[in-house]
């Protein structure tokens, strides 16, 4: 990964900050998105740098804007290029399907899809000029179906599928790879936030239903985000790698 830039939308949530370490440690640049103000991510960022010789760099943005992320990524490709495209951001919220509101289901598909979507329309120029390039998109083990209350959430999973189904078909023939990654049950900052109190007796519905019997961590996701953007996975496109620990 040394030399190459990196864009990573939601880098400063737990599975975000885990593929930033990841490729820094690579040699990369990596260009982390995230809506926290710039103060805030500070502490976040300078923990980044400090996991090898690449660098990180940090954009605030609020995807639900979406013609001012996909104006903001235009310029960046057009000042240094994008060789990576990681689309890792994602809202989740929990609760039965009738007790959403329209609004709320507008604005987890529009940062879940529509700002990936957006994204990679800025990007693909850059990618289509070098010969070359990769997108990866995140699905879910939500489409399994075993999850209640998150029906917009698994709705836009089940488009980024779609989504990268087709960018592969069509971006294919330019050297550009496009591939998903689809987490399991990850112990995380949202994993808490989502479950507080009741953490416990989660984590032990998820091992039940688990063929691996330990949970899945950050660092799982990175290894295998850092493999579909390596020349390692040169022929795979239109892949999605499940990392669920037998679901």
């Amino acid at each position: 990964m040394k030399g190459k830039t990196i864009l990573l939308t939601g880098g400063l949530g737990s599975l975000g900050r885990a593929q930033a370490e990841a490729f820094v440690s690579g040699g990369a640049h990596v260009v982390v998105l995230d809506r926290t103000d710039a103060g805030e991510a500070r502490a976040a960022i300078d923990g980044i740098a400090h996991a090898g010789p690449g660098k990180v760099d940090y954009r605030q943005q609020d995807l639900a804007d979406l013609e001012g992320t996909q104006a903001a990524i235009t310029a960046l490709a057009d000042a240094q290029g994008i060789d990576v495209l990681i689309n890792n951001a994602a809202l989740i919220m929990n609760r039965p399907f009738e007790q959403f509101s329209l609004t709320e289901y507008e604005e987890q598909m529009r940062v879940n899809v529509g700002a990936a979507f957006a994204i990679a329309q800025a990007a693909a120029p850059s990618m289509k000029a070098k010969g070359e390039g990769v997108v990866i998109n995140f699905c879910s083990v939500t489409l399994s179906g075993a999850w209640d209350g998150y029906v917009p959430y698994v709705t836009s999973k089940g488009a980024m599928l779609g989504l990268t189904k087709g960018l592969a078909r069509e971006l294919g023939p330019f050297g550009i790879r496009v591939n998903a990654v689809s987490p399991g049950a990850v112990v995380s900052d949202a994993e808490a936030r989502v479950f507080g109190e009741h953490a416990d007796a989660y984590a032990a519905w998820v091992l039940e239903r688990q063929c691996l019997k330990r949970r899945i961590v950050p660092e799982d996701i990175a290894s295998a985000v850092l493999f579909l953007a390596g020349d390692g996975a040169r022929m795979i496109s239109g892949h999605v790698l499940e990392v669920d620990a037998g679901w």
